[in-house]
């Protein structure tokens, strides 16, 4: 590592930029563990939330396109701060919302709010690193942004039960502020490049292209089942099953989603690190992203009346083997940044902002749309056919990345 890499001139902003990262993970997680009481305060059911909680990651979606190409124009710092700005509003009207149609709003402004909080230290650090080192410090960064997930599991859970679900977006709206004051002290302000630019609209056609270009396709597509599966089961039915299917309370449906919680933090450096020592991102990837469909396959057959449930004897598995399948599942899913490493060298340092967009683009409708789709899922078969159907589309998600990339040399 250089000294340029290692300075704190560039730890320091990659840090804080990662901490917009984590506010978002908690953002988005934080149903999960207030479903119960969310749903009832709105008065809708739990599948009616679950299409609520899906308009965020249709407006993250949207997002995408003007956000690579805010990143390439404008640069990091004034683009985190506007987006700062929106999930301060977004978490305000969030906890002063009085019915289905204001959280909607909400989800929305948030959505866009979060959009960019995972693409702003990506793309500092693609501009910054070689791509041989981008992988190492993608999954660091995932790992620090994961420590938002942390703060919704146990952390919230108890929150929750002493001053309700409202009181975690008013912890979300500080902490936008706090952030904000941090990337506006320590990011540095970016240098206009000389020349002419390219119109926004160029510029915007330029994400689709390499969006749907030959290079990112395999990519693009194991991107629209991978992140739907940790924000379906961590983000919204993990919570469900544990307290509805398993029977726990609040605060032990906390506990066994924080040991989840903590695989997704270790798990992308973990990942960072595999991928200085061994490369074959390919195979990386695609055996992650097997293991984590098998593992939740293997989590829903385990509920009562599951096969697997019966194929042991049993009305259904034991807690102690749901937490022990939810931690392999995220130490396998963790595997994920390395989906951002392979981008990132597939294009030069000019485009980065442009394509890493594009595949969040694809990691984010892939969340809005299969989220969206477990709704009627469960209506028709319950959490069990939820977290089953997560499970089988990633493994479809796998196979199509198999088929449309080439097996490295």
């Amino acid at each position: 590592m250089t000294t340029r890499e290692g300075s704190a001139a560039f730890v320091a902003p990659l840090l804080v930029l990662a901490f917009g990262h984590m506010l978002s993970n908690m953002v988005r997680t934080l149903p999960a563990i207030s479903a119960d009481v969310l749903a009832r305060d709105l008065g809708v059911s739990a599948e009616g939330l679950a299409s609520l909680t899906g308009a965020y990651h249709f407006a993250f979606a949207a997002g995408q396109i003007p956000l690579g190409v805010a990143l390439d124009r404008f640069g990091v710092r004034p683009v985190a701060l506007t987006l700062l700005a929106l999930v301060l509003a977004g978490s305000v009207l969030a906890a002063l919302v009085g019915g289905p149609g204001g959280f909607l709003l909400a989800q929305v402004v948030l959505g866009l709010g979060c959009c960019g909080m995972l693409l702003c230290p990506m793309t500092l650090a693609a501009k910054l690193l070689t791509p041989a080192r981008f992988g190492l410090w993608s999954g660091l960064i995932q790992g620090v942004g994961n420590v938002g997930m942390l703060l919704s599991a146990s952390p919230l859970a108890w929150l929750v039960e002493q001053q309700g679900w409202r009181a975690g977006f008013w912890v979300a709206g500080g902490l936008a502020i706090a952030v904000a004051a941090l990337v506006a002290r320590v990011v540095p302000a970016p240098v206009p490049e000389p020349g002419p630019h390219p119109g926004l609209l160029a510029d915007a056609r330029q994400v689709l292209r390499l969006g749907t270009s030959r290079r990112l396709r395999g990519l693009m597509l194991l991107a629209f089942a991978s992140f739907a599966v940790i924000i379906g089961v961590r983000g919204l039915w993990g919570g469900p099953w544990l307290m509805e299917v398993k029977g726990l309370g609040r605060i032990e449906a906390g506990h066994v989603l924080l040991l989840l919680t903590l695989a997704l933090i270790a798990g992308p450096v973990a990942a960072g690190v595999l991928d200085r020592r061994l490369g074959h991102r390919r195979a990386l990837l695609a055996g992650g992203h097997a293991l984590a469909g098998l593992f939740l396959l293997l989590l829903a057959a385990g509920g009562p009346g599951g096969w697997l449930a019966r194929l042991l004897g049993l009305p259904a598995l034991p807690v102690s083997a749901d937490a022990a399948l939810l931690f392999a599942f995220g130490l396998a899913i963790a595997i994920q940044p390395l989906v951002f490493a392979m981008t990132r060298a597939a294009v030069p340092p000019a485009e980065a902002g442009k394509a890493l967009s594009a595949v969040n683009l694809s990691f984010f409708l892939g969340g809005a749309v299969l989220q969206a789709a477990t709704g009627p899922v469960a209506a028709a078969g319950g959490v069990a056919m939820a977290l089953a159907f997560l499970g089988a589309m990633v493994l479809l998600g796998t196979a199509l990345f198999l088929a449309t990339t080439r097996r490295e040399a």
